[in-house]
């Protein structure tokens, strides 16, 4: 029998899901992707050897898997094949492997234009987008004046669209933004080049998935980005542009939601961010400076540092509900093992009066102070341990606590940055 799984950050992102997602593919049939764009980025590390992954789903590495882009990703064709070189220069039949939904909205150089242009105008009160365009993709896909992958098969009617956009881009550059103007030439040149490369990729991803299941494949849908950072259930403003809970899954890959039947919610034994908004249990002292060095906390598509703080069960009870995850994984129980205590955010002191679920929206979040537990480290190496029994003591402690804590299963363990660095408790993919 198929299992259609839904692997979702359940934090702000940057959870590991590309090492669950590749490890758990080894079983699988297939791997959707279902939202964001290039601002993911999914590190991989087999035999020691990493592989980051920005637009392409982290199944592609398996032979025998097909790999697909669904319609909620906005997609940068110059992206994609600079991504695509890089994995077939390194021996990855991409092109044999990856199919793409004809309904992707089309990220533009004039979107990256217009992401950058906005954030340098708000200057202190910016939101930390990674400037990659998809933002304004997604404002254009709602709006819709957008293109898709599927206008790009139908070169004279792309032209004509494209002018018709990049008027309206170039006019709030020059005018509101006062920035350079994007050429329409060259996009127009550059993009219709890709027509010819990406039309054997394209492929009905909806039809696709159903036949997977008829035929018993699993299907493992990916996410990206994180729960708290979802456009409707996060941190407002201080989010990204697209359905970043389990139900976005649906909507990104047009597969009903009755057809989901696990929830995999991946989470850090601590808590990172990155860019602006608020973040109650950040810290700024030595313990947050050796989080973010042991755990090597630098984004792998910006570079940029993240903030780091201890885990925050208010936040993760918040992703629970609005994504109804199954089960957990906890990633990086290895960044801890020097601690000689570790705290745990139990609840949020808000005005006087006691949250247990995180609130919705940033300003509310700001007001926020954290209440902690405090619990024993363990004080000695998890680093690559496979077997749950050989763990510390409170190490297991401290896991038992936390299921106890979310009323949930914690059902994989990940003790380093390798596919065999894992502990898998239960199995979801029989």
């Amino acid at each position: 029998m198929s299992t259609n799984l839904v692997v979702i950050g359940a934090q702000w992102g940057d959870e590991g899901k590309g090492k669950i997602v590749d490890l758990l593919t080894e079983k699988a049939g297939a791997v959707v992707r279902y939202q964001g764009g290039h601002n993911a980025g999914h590190t991989l590390v087999i035999d020691g050897k990493k592989t980051v992954l920005h637009l392409i789903p982290a199944g592609i590495l398996h032979a025998g898997v097909k790999s697909y882009i669904g319609n909620g990703v906005v997609l940068c064709l110059r992206a994609l094949f600079t991504e695509i070189a890089a994995l077939e220069a390194a021996g990855v039949p991409v092109m044999e492997r990856l199919h793409i939904s004809p309904a992707c909205a089309l990220i533009l150089p004039s979107h990256s234009a217009l992401d950058q242009a906005r954030e340098a105008a708000r200057g202190a009160n910016k939101i930390g987008t990674t400037g990659r365009g998809i933002g304004p993709a997604y404002e254009d896909k709602i709006a819709r004046r957008g293109l898709r992958l599927a206008d790009l098969m139908h070169p004279e009617t792309f032209r004509e669209r494209l002018r018709e956009l990049m008027d309206f881009h170039n006019f709030q550059l020059e005018h509101y933004y006062h920035a350079a103007p994007v050429s329409y030439d060259d996009v127009a040149a550059e993009w219709l080049a890709y027509a010819a490369r990406v039309r054997p990729l394209i492929t009905d991803v909806t039809l696709a998935a159903y036949r997977h299941r008829e035929a018993g494949d699993h299907i493992i849908f990916e996410g990206a980005q994180g729960a708290m950072l979802d456009i409707d259930h996060g941190t407002y403003p201080f989010v990204t542009s697209s359905s970043t809970a389990a139900g976005g899954a649906a909507t990104g890959s047009g597969v009903g939601p009755r057809h989901l039947d696990y929830i995999l919610g991946i989470a850090k034994v601590y808590s990172t961010r990155v860019g602006g908004g608020p973040f109650p249990t950040e810290l700024l002292d030595a313990t947050g400076k050796h989080l973010a060095e042991v755990g090597h906390e630098y984004g792998a598509t910006t570079g940029r540092a993240r903030r780091c703080g201890w885990i925050d069960l208010p936040a993760l009870r918040r992703a629970i509900y609005n994504s109804s995850i199954s089960g957990l994984c906890l990633t990086k129980l290895d960044v801890l093992d020097a601690l000689p205590q570790i705290q745990v955010c139990t609840h949020y002191d808000m005005d006087g009066e006691r949250l247990d679920v995180a609130p919705v929206g940033a300003d509310e979040l700001a007001r926020c102070q954290p209440v902690y537990e405090t619990l024993p480290g363990w004080q000695s190496d998890t680093v690559g341990i496979t077997d749950y029994n050989t763990l510390p003591e409170k190490a297991r402690a401290y896991i038992a606590y936390l299921e106890n804590a979310l009323g949930l299963p914690i059902a994989i363990v990940s003790t380093g940055p390798d596919r065999v660095h894992t502990i898998q408790r239960e199995t979801l993919l029989g």
